[in-house]
């Protein structure tokens, strides 16, 4: 997500090592972000879990020298702990919503639910749900991180 516009997504066939997640991010995230205004991306923090394949060296190096001092997340400049109580806006924003419409039909193959989640994301996209989640976004930042919900 990037502000209130999901990118992607993108399927990676592979196991999750330190070296396809380098791959990733130098060859296929510079693709997504093509559509964001440069404004954005020139601003944008970049937050990611606490995989260990995100905390390679090699990785660190990169993320170091593309987004200096714009990192959320373990060893970085904005520290979030691997298991924060605290919900990152993917947690907040988008799983719960995804999971429960990939899950809605049963699936019996990893083809299945490949065809699941992407039919889902391409609906998300489509159904213009950005006001919603800035205004959630806005009325966090209003209570300062505090429970919010009553306010919506």
């Amino acid at each position: 997500m990037i502000d209130d516009m999901l990118i992607g997504p993108v399927i990676l066939d592979d196991c999750m090592t330190g070296q396809n997640y380098l791959d990733f991010l130098q060859n296929e995230l510079p693709k997504h972000l093509e559509d964001a205004p440069l404004a954005t991306q020139i601003a944008m923090y970049f937050q990611h879990d606490g995989a260990p394949s995100h905390y390679t060296r090699h990785v660190m190096q990169h993320l170091n020298d593309t987004l200096p001092n714009r990192r959320i997340g373990r060893c970085s400049t904005i520290n979030w702990l691997p298991r924060s109580p605290d919900l990152t806006p993917l947690d907040f924003c988008l799983w719960g919503v995804m999971k429960s419409e990939v899950y809605r039909n049963k699936v019996d193959t990893r083809d299945e639910l490949l065809i699941n989640i992407l039919d889902v994301i391409a609906c998300i996209k489509e159904r213009q749900d950005a006001p919603r989640r800035t205004t959630r976004v806005a009325k966090c930042i209003d209570v300062d991180g505090g429970i919010f919900e009553h306010l919506l």
